[in-house]
């Protein structure tokens, strides 16, 4: 039955996407696999409460860089399943230790309808732990991870957390955004978010040259549903300025 908890998607190109689809929407991630020719990269990891890493399908003794966007509950619930694990160092001392006050698993084992359970899987919310997964490397902007045949450019993208980033790869003009941007409503008054930041992260949003946009939830984007969307958040959040 484990086979059912993940819903896949073949993007073509290599790229498979992961969700969650029995996790209460608000926690049902994107979650991204890259096939490399040298090694792979897996980006997110949902909430934790099925095993990952045997759904993807990885190769007996190809390397794995596992990213993660960012420290939310919903993108590191399988984090430690990876030995080679990457953050961003705004963010390292969160990841090893997981803590609800950093991931905000809390708010997900509160929440009714946490889980359904029509996965037939015995899993419940309410005692659910994020695993501790310390960062092997931390990555900063410009920093580059090297899949052999693909390229990916890390961008700091601050705002909805402080260690937010996204993943370019400007070859194919693709960017993988976690949180940072996604069709829905965009999330900046956590006690790790920076609406300041967040601005600056738009703008630069809105001059980046890219074809499409996989973001940590929904759809994906073409570049002029980002730049709508960023542009929609700069001016509502302009808008609260001068109230």
């Amino acid at each position: 039955m484990h086979d059912q908890w993940y819903k896949k998607q073949d993007l073509g190109n290599g790229i498979t996407s992961l969700s969650e689809p029995y996790v209460h929407r608000y926690f049902s991630a994107n979650l991204f696999h890259l096939r490399g020719r040298d090694a792979d990269l897996v980006i997110d990891f949902g909430m934790g409460l099925c095993p990952l890493r045997p759904h993807l399908g990885l190769e007996a003794g190809k390397p794995v860089v596992a990213v993660a966007t960012h420290i939310h509950a919903d993108h590191v619930g399988a984090f430690h399943e990876f030995e080679t694990r990457f953050g961003h160092a705004a963010e390292a001392t969160a990841f090893a230790r997981m803590s609800d006050q950093d991931t905000l698993a809390d708010v997900f084992r509160n929440l009714p309808g946490a889980v359904t359970q029509a996965s037939g899987l015995n899993v419940s919310a309410e005692n659910h732990r994020i695993a501790p997964a310390p960062l092997t490397r931390t990555v900063g902007e410009g920093d580059i991870i090297d899949l052999g045949d693909r390229r990916l450019r890390v961008l700091h993208l601050p705002g909805h957390s402080h260690g937010s980033i996204g993943l370019l790869d400007e070859r194919a003009g693709l960017l993988f955004s976690g949180d940072v941007i996604y069709i829905g409503g965009l999330v900046d008054d956590l006690p790790c978010s920076d609406r300041a930041l967040y601005r600056q992260t738009m703008q630069r949003l809105i001059d980046l040259d890219v074809d499409c946009v996989y973001g940590g939830h929904g759809e994906a984007m073409s570049a002029q549903q980002m730049k709508a969307i960023a542009r929609q958040y700069l001016q509502g959040t302009s808008a609260r300025a001068t109230v």
